[in-house]
């Protein structure tokens, strides 16, 4: 299991958009992506979800990489995170 925490930079934090780019990104993996936000958390394969933990910019979320190639997949997803959130 790996895990990291991430600060969202966007002005917008997790909308539509990168909810479902997040999305798109860990059903591809083979790896569970769960986001955490207080006591909130989201499986990352479902928009829905992401949207519901109503991440805003400023806050601090934890993503936890469970399973499969988790080293590549952390990798992926916190690139993703970088470029996108």
């Amino acid at each position: 299991m790996k895990t990291f925490n991430y600060v969202i930079t966007d002005e917008l934090g997790i909308h539509a958009r990168p909810a479902g780019l997040l999305c798109k990104l860990a059903k591809s993996l083979d790896s569970k992506v769960i986001l955490e936000k207080g006591e909130k958390s989201a499986d990352a394969t479902r928009v829905i979800a992401l949207m519901g933990l109503g991440v805003k910019s400023g806050d601090n979320i934890k993503i936890t990489i469970d399973g499969g190639d988790e080293e590549k997949s952390a990798e992926l997803v916190e690139t993703f995170f970088k470029e996108n959130l």
